[in-house]
């Protein structure tokens, strides 16, 4: 199959339009598509002078390349006209192109085609079209009739195919690239169900999406001219004002009206981000007191925007420091982050993990055996047949998993006569050092169940969320590590019957403090403080 792309950005391979385009085939599997660069072509205007019907019949008198392209086009199965909107149509080289197509037709009249037209020199009918175009639009809707109308006429109306992006600048933005890249990956995907018959419906209806809603947009839109908007167009506006507008314009207002004020270290320059409940606002002077205050190198800030550093590196490495409320950073992607679409392999939905079902079977032993040892163990028994059960709703850890087998295991042996002191005491002492152990792989113990709170399983990414759950699991481990100690010598007292409920209240504590920790940690280590 012979795939023909013809670029008409005056851009070139830097075109937006392009990415998409390569996108698409990609997706199609036409890595030897061939593309004419129609910028680097120089075709010249249309004389109009019908030499090409009357005189050199399917002949061009302009001898500068066009019939070399006229002649890929009649031997190519697909093409797909690339090119970006310029001034609701197609740019001018673009348009020269096509209109020095007209080699390509008889002169003529076509007596089917009701508003008139010219029958084609060559059987093409075999022939497919796709158009893809990006604007400089928050939507494609309302800007590209022009454009229709005129594939329509040479095309055949209804036999192409669209992918019309507005907001094409965005995906000149590195800061961009994670919601730009979503869409090309959709892009991809219709390039390939085009290859295998034609894009999907519900594929064409996500591409007719906008990347952003029409506020947002606009507001990024209007700061990357680097131009005041105050009817003072000849005053620049500072590069870290504009990245500052860009970025405060992504705001998704969460009903919380904060204060978030940057210090940019390297500049020394300082702006505030006022977050209101219905939007965001940029102020440069007469600041107001922060919620939260970042002080970081712009260059810093700007990497770590265009995805090339991550924030929760930069904030471990210390590139960067946090002042006040440190609960809005741990919002930051919901507040700020980009607004992609998940992948299709995605959408079924991820079970959740549950401490319940790891602390469940333990505590079961610990408090029904000490109370009565044969009916303990019978329960230990059952729990532990039916958590397993639990599994198919939520998604088990490892220490879940581990933990099944050395209940039973342990419950067994009280029923077959081994000293129930003995197996309650071991219980906790095991315990204790799946917990110490467990704060040692890359991933600790406590992280698993933290994670929701934090963005999900992101927050493995986190070396900050790391640490945090890393010193919380060595805490935890220690305190059921010695718990073993009272446990044996209060089973052997009047107590035996309560050790479960005794050893209940210094978990209470340290869940009280882990808390506290939880909170207090990460925000003493952003804010540069001795930990």
């Amino acid at each position: 199959m012979k795939v023909l792309v013809v670029n008409g950005s005056p851009k070139g391979e830097r075109s937006n339009t392009m990415c998409l385009t390569r996108a698409f085939l990609d997706g199609a599997g036409w890595s030897d598509a061939e593309i004419i660069d129609v910028a680097q072509a120089g075709i010249k205007a249309c004389l109009g002078c019908f030499a090409c019907w009357n005189k050199t019949p399917g002949k061009c008198v302009i001898d500068d390349g066009m019939d070399k392209i006229l002649s890929k086009i009649i031997a190519a199965d697909v093409i797909i006209w690339s090119f970006p909107l310029y001034y609701f149509g197609v740019p001018g080289g673009l348009k020269n192109l096509i209109d020095r197509q007209l080699p390509l037709n008889l002169p003529f009249m076509e007596e089917k085609n009701e508003s008139g037209g010219h029958p084609a020199r060559y059987d093409l009918s075999h022939q497919k079209n796709v158009v893809i175009s990006t604007c400089g639009f928050w939507t494609h809707k309302g800007n590209y009739e022009a454009v229709t109308a005129m594939f329509d006429h040479f095309c055949g109306k209804g036999n192409y195919a669209t992918i019309y992006c507005g907001q094409g600048e965005l995906f000149r933005i590195p800061e961009l690239k994670a919601r730009t890249n979503t869409y090309l990956e959709l892009v991809c995907c219709a390039g390939a169900e085009y290859a295998a018959g034609g894009i999907h419906a519900g594929t064409q209806a996500e591409l007719a999406e906008p990347l952003y809603p029409r506020n947002i947009f606009e507001k990024m839109a209007d700061a990357s001219w680097g131009i005041a908007k105050d009817g003072d167009s000849g005053t620049p506006a500072d590069d870290s004002l504009n990245f500052t507008t860009q970025m405060a314009a992504l705001y998704k207002p969460d009903g919380v009206e904060r204060i978030i004020e940057f210090y940019y270290t390297d500049i020394e320059k300082t702006y505030q981000i006022l977050l209101k409940k219905q939007g965001s606002e940029v102020i440069t002077d007469d600041f107001k007191p922060y919620t939260t205050r970042i002080e970081t190198p712009y260059s810093v800030w700007r990497s770590i925007a265009r995805g090339e550093i991550s924030g929760q590196e930069a904030l471990f490495q210390r590139l960067y420091k946090v002042t006040g409320d440190f609960s809005l950073m741990l919002k930051w992607d919901d507040l700020f982050g980009e607004q992609t679409l998940p992948k299709r392999s995605e959408h079924k939905t991820t079970h959740k993990t549950n401490m319940v079902l790891l602390l469940a079977p333990w505590i079961v032993i610990w408090i029904a055996m000490a109370i009565n040892s044969v009916v303990g163990g019978a329960i230990g028994i059952a729990v532990a047949a039916l958590i397993p059960l639990l599994w198919i709703k939520f998604r088990p850890v490892v220490y879940e998993q581990i933990s099944i087998p050395i209940v039973a295991g342990l419950s067994l042996a009280v029923l077959l006569g081994v000293d129930v002191r003995l197996i309650v005491s071991a219980s906790y002492l095991i315990f204790g050092l799946m917990w110490f152990t467990g704060a040692f792989p890359e991933v600790p113990l406590t992280a698993y169940y933290s994670a929701e709170g934090y963005g999900g399983e992101r927050a493995f990414e986190n070396p900050l969320f790391i640490s945090t759950n890393r010193i919380l699991t060595i805490a935890w481990g220690v305190l059921y590590l010695v718990t073993p100690i009272w446990t044996y010598i209060l089973m052997g007292t009047v107590l035996s019957p309560y050790v479960g409920l005794i050893n209940s209240v210094l978990p209470a504590l340290m869940g009280a403090f882990t808390a506290w920790f939880q909170k207090w940690y990460p925000s003493r280590y952003a804010s540069g403080g001795t930990i």
